[in-house]
């Protein structure tokens, strides 16, 4: 068959489900409408009774009844609570605003200018993936920094800005758990894994950094995977069959002055002036921006707690300066009209939010997702596969639950507490165990709506294809989906072949 022939079908499959998709309800109805699926669900399966055991509790799993009238009152007495809560709309709340004042104030659009006179053109998109890679060193930074940057500097050059938009979510979310700069994320799943083997071997250590040189190798295929997916073939799709909407206008890209270079020159400063500064305060033994246990990097340390704050101040400070020198800003007033100009495109996200915050919830306390992931567990044990091939089937399970279950964390907790033990019956490491985990926790992030950030997503294209849908986002980011899972597995196994150590005092065996 023809790569002609193979496109045209792939084209159809797409637009398939692209229709399918759009036909959904408005994300916001769409997520009220399955938190009332979940009520009746848990109605229904709280009558039966199973034998999967919550590893939480050592006890069978039991779904709570979410139509009773005392899980109805606690909803309505908690739906606030549950709304302001939501981690999720803190974060990019926050960020956005300092994000406003740096974009108003022109400073990240001389950053943009700049950037794109050192970086070919051929090059733009594997330097996007490669920062939205990055940016998870800064934990939910690259939702609200770079995915939107994104499309503005794809636009301004003139390539489609949803392609810009595809790229660096498939690098920010999709390559969630790789990167060669160790992160917060690594010390968190690494206390899971090793809460799980601790079940089986109680004596059992685990490095922080034990899945670091595989996270970071895995860079090297995720980048090369969407780069081509990008632009041989998305973009070209979207070219032919989503025109941006009339009126919106590329950002200016016109040369830089003398009086900006300045602006930007003393902006720079700043920011590495305001970056210093944290790093004086954090380096210390002594610091109080460490954890209990010394670490900088560990999830618990406030360094880490605090890299949304910090991601505000460090927008926020280049921003006046800039803004000021270059006389975008006059008074103090006007940086207070450019955080308030960047809330103004916030409310579609915030009401969107609102009832994904309360589906999520409802799914949580239900106990529908332990019991999901429970049985798929469970299920992958009793087949009795070689090692690689459970390892494979592991992936794909997580896959699958991830569409469901959003939190990296809570889904290992669950997950973890069953296939790390078994696994090590089968003599595969905790180590090999996480690194699999990392390649199905993230590969699926970007196809399912259930994920917190998906809407924003949705909103960022909206502002160049006003019709942009839930069916929309899922056809474009599918083949990212599954390119990324099928060959990060095989690097995964290739990696495991050679040898290669997974990271700091890793193994791939057990016992």
């Amino acid at each position: 068959m023809s790569s002609q022939a193979e496109n045209g079908r792939m084209t159809r499959i797409l637009d398939g489900i692209e229709r399918v998709g759009n036909k959904l309800p408005d994300p916001a109805i769409l997520f009220l409408t399955l938190m009332i699926a979940v009520w009746v669900l848990s109605a229904i399966f709280s009558t039966m009774s199973f034998d999967a055991v919550d590893p939480r509790t050592g006890e069978a799993v039991v779904i709570k009844n979410l139509l009773t009238p005392d899980a109805l009152t606690q909803f309505l007495t908690s739906m606030v609570t549950t709304f302001t809560s939501f981690a999720p709309l803190g974060v990019v709340l926050v960020a956005m605003l300092g994000v406003g004042v740096a974009e108003h104030s022109g400073f990240i659009n001389t950053a943009l200018k700049k950037m794109l006179k050192i970086t070919p053109a051929k090059f733009i998109t594997p330097a996007v993936v490669c920062v939205g890679i990055i940016s998870h060193t800064a934990t939910d930074a690259g939702y609200v920094v770079v995915i939107p940057l994104a499309g503005v500097i794809f636009y301004a050059i003139g390539r489609h800005p949803i392609a810009g938009i595809m790229a660096a979510f498939a690098g920010v979310s999709g390559g969630f758990c790789a990167n060669f700069i160790p992160s917060a994320i690594d010390p968190l799943l690494q206390s899971f894994t090793q809460a799980s083997a601790q079940t089986l071997d109680p004596t059992i250590q685990l490095n922080p950094l034990n899945n670091w040189f595989f996270a970071a190798s895995s860079t090297l295929p995720i980048i090369a995977v969407i780069w081509y997916l990008t632009d041989k073939v998305m973009e070209p799709r979207l070219n032919k069959n989503t025109p941006i909407d009339k009126g919106v206008e590329p950002p200016q890209m016109d040369e830089i002055g003398e009086r900006e270079n300045k602006a930007f020159r003393y902006a720079g400063f700043a920011m590495l002036a305001a970056m210093g500064f944290i790093a004086a305060v954090s380096i210390p033994e002594s610091s109080t921006m460490r954890a209990p246990n010394g670490e900088l990097t560990d999830f618990s340390a406030p360094l880490m707690q605090a890299i949304v704050p910090l991601i505000f101040v460090f927008f926020v400070i280049p921003g006046v300066v800039f803004g000021y020198m270059n006389g975008t800003y006059k008074q103090s007033g006007d940086v207070i009209k450019s955080m308030t100009k960047a809330m103004e495109g916030m409310g579609a996200y915030i009401v969107l939010a609102f009832f994904c915050a309360l589906f999520i919830a409802a799914f949580a306390s239900s106990d529908l997702a332990v019991l999901l992931a429970v049985k798929g567990a469970d299920f992958l044990k009793s087949l009795g596969m070689p090692a690689a091939v459970t390892i494979v089937g592991m992936i794909l399970l997580v896959g699958f639950v991830n569409l469901f279950m959003g939190s990296a964390s809570a889904k290992w907790a669950l997950i973890g507490a069953v296939l790390v033990p078994m696994l090590m019956e089968l003599g595969i490491s905790p180590d090999l165990a996480q690194a699999g985990y990392r390649i199905g926790d993230s590969s699926t992030n970007i196809i399912t709506p259930l994920m917190p950030y998906f809407p924003l997503v949705v909103v960022y294209c909206q502002k160049y294809v006003k019709n942009t849908g839930v069916g929309t986002l899922i056809a474009a980011m599918l083949p990212y989906s599954l390119a990324l899972l099928t060959i990060w597995t095989v690097w995964l196994l290739l990696y495991w072949a050679t040898g290669l150590p997974l990271g700091l005092g890793a193994s791939y065996t057990y016992g």
